[in-house]
């Protein structure tokens, strides 16, 4: 039986009954909407709801998609993505129907359902020890990605997702935007493997300072490195200059300690640049702290290529609201509430 979060009359955003695609607060609410949608795919597949029981369509029927084609996982069967068709109606406002997306690839995160949860665990550990990119998961994303884009053009593909999917939109993203494909893309509560320091530390000062004494330990990590590693940092360089002109939109709240250290990642890098250490916060910005710690420890399985979650740009909104919990700040619904204290802040690799 549905919770009732399932329902989009009474939990999506049934106030967009007209979108205006300059609106960035519609922007938002549609990509969400279509993550959504995803999720009560799979809902439904585990529930065995079919027809005019099935809870997914209306989450993109409101907005006038058409679901073409769904992403189903090797491992377990499970949907974990689908690609959807924007059938605009006859009397759309064509002012703002340029900025409209032809097509969105959509991708869930981890759902607490038995019929997928194994194998969404295992993919969010792989997101910790760097690997998902070597999984099938991926595979499946990147193919029908490239598929999308070769048929229509990277202008005209919008990737979505939330948690876990952010992970794979993002991953989808920047390994297009290697490709010189820049995809726009809304990666909702996106997972940040570092420690939550904007979440554990109030004091401003504190943080700043645990901050710069990681970045002296990874700058000097990085000019203690020899042979391969030091050859390594410079396809990193090298690989974070080349899809510096591509500018995600990263969502994400303070409260959540899965996200949050967005906040700080940009910030810091800001502050270095501001001071003239533009050098060292390039330096430092292509290795993880973390990822370092692991190899170094001799973790089985951490896998020694570029980290998932560092960016060169973005375009971060950080929700300043309160929230009860962990698991209210980490909600895909609060996207397309209204009632948001928002922070928006670009910031472009220099």
């Amino acid at each position: 039986m549905a919770s009732g979060n399932e329902y989009f009359r009474t939990s999506g955003p049934s106030h967009l009954r007209s979108v205006d695609w300059n609106n960035a607060f519609h922007r938002r609410s549609v990509a969400a909407s279509l993550v959504k949608g995803v999720y009560e795919l799979e809902g439904d597949r585990q529930a065995g709801r079919q027809g005019s029981q099935s809870l997914a369509p209306p989450w993109w029927e409101f907005f006038h998609f058409e679901l073409i084609y769904q992403l189903v996982d090797d491992d377990d069967d499970s949907i974990f993505g689908a690609i959807f068709r924007y059938n605009p109606p006859a009397y759309s406002y064509h002012r703002t129907i340029d900025r409209s997306p032809p097509y969105v690839i959509a991708f869930r995160g981890t759902l607490m359902k038995s019929g997928s949860f194994a194998r969404d665990l295992d993919l969010d550990i792989q997101i910790i020890k760097n690997g998902l990119h070597q999984t099938s998961r991926f595979a499946t994303a990147m193919k029908a990605a490239q598929a999308v884009v070769t048929a229509v053009g990277p202008s005209n593909l919008w990737l979505a997702g939330h948690s876990l999917g952010a992970a794979m939109a993002m991953l989808t993203g920047k390994t297009m935007a290697k490709a010189g494909k820049f995809l726009e893309a809304f990666l909702f509560n996106p997972p940040h493997v570092s420690p939550p320091v904007n979440h554990i530390v109030k004091d401003k000062k504190v943080r700043h300072g645990l901050r710069f004494a990681g970045t002296i330990i990874k700058a000097g990590l990085a000019f203690a490195a020899a042979g391969d590693d030091q050859k390594k940092g410079i396809e990193y360089e090298d690989s974070l200059a080349a899809i510096s002109g591509w500018i995600p939109r990263l969502f994400v709240n303070q409260a959540d300690p899965i996200c949050s250290e967005y906040i700080g990642y940009f910030e810091h890098r800001k502050k270095l640049q501001d001071i003239g250490a533009t050098s060292i916060a390039r330096l430092t910005s292509q290795f993880s702290l973390g990822n370092m710690f692991m190899s170094a420890a001799g973790i089985k399985g951490v896998e020694n290529s570029e980290p998932l979650h560092l960016l060169p740009s973005a375009n971060l909104t950080v929700n300043l609201s309160p929230s009860e919990d962990f698991l209210e700040a980490h909600e895909l619904c609060q996207w397309w509430r209204q009632d948001l204290n928002l922070k928006c802040s670009v910031y472009e690799y220099k």
